[in-house]
């Protein structure tokens, strides 16, 4: 096989985990890899707020155009970036193993939110986290941010801001772990659905590439972002809006058992609807759409609505 040219945004995050693929592939397949550097309109545009923008999936668009037409063989996204509707002329051909999915605090003198005075402004571009901060009654402003994750993190080292969140698995990927001063627990703050994930995604068409891929795949994180996917899908919610979901798949008394668990919350923190639904890996899409028909029955629609409404 020929070099795979594979897109990617230009951020260092974006080519961190395109050369960590890159490198697996490599491992994997013996197969080399070339990145190519894709230009996406949330990259151009770091001032307007990712709601209005149009939501995560303004990361995507330029990358799944450039594999459409040719211009790369498959490209790398962060799954929580993808959008839930399906793409035709694409293949979500591997769903590498999941890197660890929680949220990170990164905040002066090593505190942790908990022990942060209140008022301390505390900086987030997720409707989602800023509304399980809020919910955790501990007084903090929370106040949108743009910007890659050197940005955020320096309005810290700065004075800007008393803190910021930025998800632990990218903390990892950069090298930068030991500057996360505290790991939210998924039972006070969920994670965005498919969040710590990367998805590859080549042409439909294109079976010498999806078999590539495929060695990279795991059927356990895919089960498991599967059914995360599914109930922000039903919930038709975008994402953008303030749901969180993490599903886990344990040893069970007859098998393997998969445990999603979900939240959705008004930006503000009041009301916040958490409920949680379990079933077999291999029924991830009917978890997620069953879960997220309880939560609609609680009220969840109103609370989504609002952010479709605010963008």
């Amino acid at each position: 096989m020929t070099t795979l040219r594979l897109g990617t945004r230009g951020s260092a995050l974006a080519t961190s985990q395109a050369q960590h693929i890159a490198d697996q592939l490599h491992a994997t397949a013996g197969v080399d890899v070339e990145l190519v550097t894709v230009s996406t309109e949330g990259d151009r545009d770091q001032a307007t707020p990712l709601a209005q923008l149009g939501g995560q999936g303004v990361f995507v668009a330029a990358l799944r155009e450039a594999v459409v037409d040719g211009r790369v063989d498959f490209a790398v996204h962060s799954l929580k970036d993808l959008p839930t509707t399906a793409d035709p002329r694409l293949n979500l051909a591997a769903i590498p193993v999941r890197e660890d999915p929680r949220d990170a605090v990164v905040a002066r003198d090593d505190l942790t939110l908990g022990e942060l005075p209140a008022r301390s402004t505390i900086g987030t571009g997720s409707p989602r986290r800023a509304a399980q901060i809020n919910a955790l009654g501990l007084g903090l402003d929370v106040v949108p941010i743009r910007g890659n994750v050197d940005t955020r993190l320096s309005k810290v080292s700065t004075g800007e801001f008393d803190a910021v969140v930025v998800a632990f698995a990218g903390l990892r990927r950069l090298g930068r772990a030991d500057e996360a001063t505290e790991l939210l627990d998924p039972l006070q703050v969920l994670p965005a659905p498919g969040q710590g994930a990367l998805a590859c995604e080549c042409r439909a068409d294109d079976v010498v590439t999806a078999d590539v891929l495929a060695k990279l795949d795991d059927p356990a994180t895919r089960a498991a972002v599967t059914a995360e996917r599914s109930l922000l899908a039903a919930l038709e919610a975008g994402c953008s809006a303030p749901v969180g979901a993490l599903a886990d798949i344990a040893a069970g008394d007859d098998g393997d058992e998969l445990w999603l668990r979900a939240v959705v919350a008004d930006v503000s923190g009041n009301p916040t609807i958490r409920k949680s639904k379990t079933g077999s890996p291999s029924d991830a899409v009917e978890v997620g759409e069953q879960l997220a028909a309880e939560l609609l029955a609680e009220g969840a629609g109103s609370l989504t609505a609002k952010v479709r409404t605010a963008s």
